[in-house]
């Protein structure tokens, strides 16, 4: 349909680090000479906010934690200020799912507008007889298992693209990363007052995404910055924030809530 863009679909390799910010300017360092920056991004990075779709027991949550090989979340995410979002600015509709360790993503760009229609009204929006399988699936998936919005991630991004033998490889690194459980209509009345850090003030999170495997630079980079490992989902870490679940499925502890959670000053 004129008007509509069509549905992407990316399958990827990932893996995440934590990094002290003051390490930050010695990785771009190393970045630059291997990798292109990303157009969009600049120095200090580009917005990023996403609003995720769980069930009411936060089934997807639960997924994830407990590390099954197959899972998926529903998520709309925009790529500028929430505060200066309106009904028409572009966002996108994405499933992203997991299997085994492959990480798979497919979404659809839509006016806001249109995806909240979708999303909280079930109002199928217009699109490409070519994306009718992912309207389908999505319409169904939110259907069937009643999700609603549950809460909201944001951060700075600075990206990087891989060239030559490195193509397809993308790395990000995601700065003052934080969450909220509430207000989720973007737009001008968008207050980043209910915001909570979900990753530790001084942090950052690094992304390494290759289409088949990680290059051997990266992971000796990796090293030698003491780039340390982590398993993490930042919609994860907002729940755990704002401790919107139990500390397991039958009352233990499941993962300590992390206590530098502190809300962010407007």
């Amino acid at each position: 349909m004129p008007g509509y863009q069509s549905l992407r679909v990316f399958n990827r390799y990932e893996i995440k680090y934590l990094v002290d910010e003051s390490d930050v300017p010695r990785l771009r360092e190393e970045l630059d000479v291997r990798l292109d920056a990303d157009p969009y991004s600049g120095r200090g990075g580009y917005p990023v906010a996403s609003l995720y779709y769980d069930t009411a027991d936060l089934r997807f949550y639960w997924e994830k934690i407990e590390g099954l090989r197959f899972r998926r979340k529903l998520r709309l995410r925009l790529y500028g200020n929430p505060d200066e979002c309106d009904d028409a600015t572009t966002t996108h509709v994405e499933i992203k799912q997991r299997v085994n360790r492959v990480t798979q993503k497919r979404r659809l760009p839509l006016p806001y507008a249109d995806a909240l229609a979708w999303l909280d009204g079930g109002v199928r929006p217009g699109h490409d007889p070519g994306d009718r399988a992912f309207v389908d699936e999505v319409s169904t998936f939110v259907g069937n298992l009643d999700l609603r919005p549950i809460a909201t991630t944001s951060y700075l991004r600075e990206a990087y693209l891989g060239r030559e033998a490195d193509a397809g490889l993308r790395v990000t690194i995601d700065h003052r990363v934080r969450g909220r459980d509430r207000d989720f209509r973007f737009g001008p009345g968008y207050s980043a007052s209910d915001d909570r850090r979900t990753v530790p003030p001084g942090a950052a999170v690094v992304e390494v995404k290759a289409n088949e495997r990680i290059p051997y630079w990266m992971a000796d980079l990796s090293a030698r910055l003491d780039m340390s490992v982590v398993r993490m989902s930042k919609y994860c870490r907002t729940i755990e924030a704002f401790e919107l679940a139990p500390r397991s499925r039958i009352g233990m502890p499941e993962a300590a809530v992390r206590r530098d959670t502190a809300p962010i000053a407007t």
